[in-house]
């Protein structure tokens, strides 16, 4: 099979991987939600860093395709399923497309990009007003740090929350205890197959209540946790790239030192930031 611009021939491809790929066989749409993740922030470092240069076109190029696959892909296993296929998801796009943009599919005359907005958010809310309406329902999905503070906060308002600070420190330990009884002991030395499955879900379970009350206490204190978090990666590559700079001027390689070496040039990253 060559590659094609036919919509249709790319459909076709992800059909014969379903079927001949054995990674690809053993998928499921819940299998597959952290790479729809993953492919998106891919697709926006992508565009953040376009310097219109070929390179940067390919990126693009790439990461869109990624992001058209994960669609695709999930549309697959969801016809696999009997529920609906591509030509739906297509459908369902247009048809809301169409009904959201009256003033150029009907005669209402809205003028600027702000009253497009407001036209938007209303013809939404007619869409979903026989819908159950929930507290929580009006929470944008985000990042898993964003979400845990919108959820949290919207909470908040009805008074589900704690009154200060302490209480929240007090549950993070709770929280950290809970985590520690499940962690093996402190001699173990990382494997993945050193731990079953069972011991991973408890261990992911307890972590996720921990960096959930993580993030309500960034909110206690006015703090974004999503930023923190970006803040800290970005100090993190900021530092590991003096750490392999360093180690190249000295005519180093990795494999040539050990963590005390490498931490060395981590402390000294660190003092030059002060």
């Amino acid at each position: 099979m060559n590659p094609s611009h036919n919509f249709h021939d790319l459909l076709t491809l992800m059909a014969r991987l379903r079927t001949d790929c054995p990674w690809d066989a053993k998928q499921t749409n819940n299998s597959l939600q952290k790479y729809a993740i993953e492919e998106v922030f891919e697709l926006v470092d992508a565009i953040a860093n376009d310097d219109k240069s070929l390179l940067a076109t390919d990126d693009i190029k790439g990461e869109l395709g990624d992001v058209l696959l994960q669609v695709v892909f999930h549309a697959h296993l969801y016809c696999e399923q009997g529920r609906f296929d591509m030509g739906d998801v297509i459908y369902t796009l247009m048809e809301k497309l169409i009904r959201r943009h009256p003033h150029v599919f009907d005669k209402e005359n809205l003028r600027t990009d702000e009253d497009v907005k407001k036209r938007w958010d209303e013809i939404k809310a007619l869409e979903n007003k026989d819908r159950p309406k929930r507290l929580l329902s009006e929470v944008k999905s985000g990042t898993a740090l964003m979400t845990a503070q919108n959820l949290q906060k919207q909470a908040g308002k009805v008074g589900f929350d704690w009154d200060n600070l302490g209480g929240v420190l007090d549950k993070l330990n709770e929280e950290l205890g809970e985590l520690k009884a499940e962690l093996p002991p402190n001699d173990f030395q990382y494997k993945h197959d050193e731990l079953t499955t069972a011991q991973k879900a408890k261990i992911a379970n307890e972590l996720g209540d921990v960096l959930f009350v993580l993030s309500n206490l960034a909110r206690h204190v006015g703090v974004d946790a999503e930023m923190a978090l970006q803040n800290a990666n970005a100090k993190f590559k900021r530092r590991f790239a003096f750490v392999e700079t360093s180690l190249i001027e000295s005519g180093k390689s990795f494999d040539e030192v050990d963590l005390k070496e490498m931490d060395k040039f981590w402390e000294m990253a660190k003092e030059l930031e002060k």
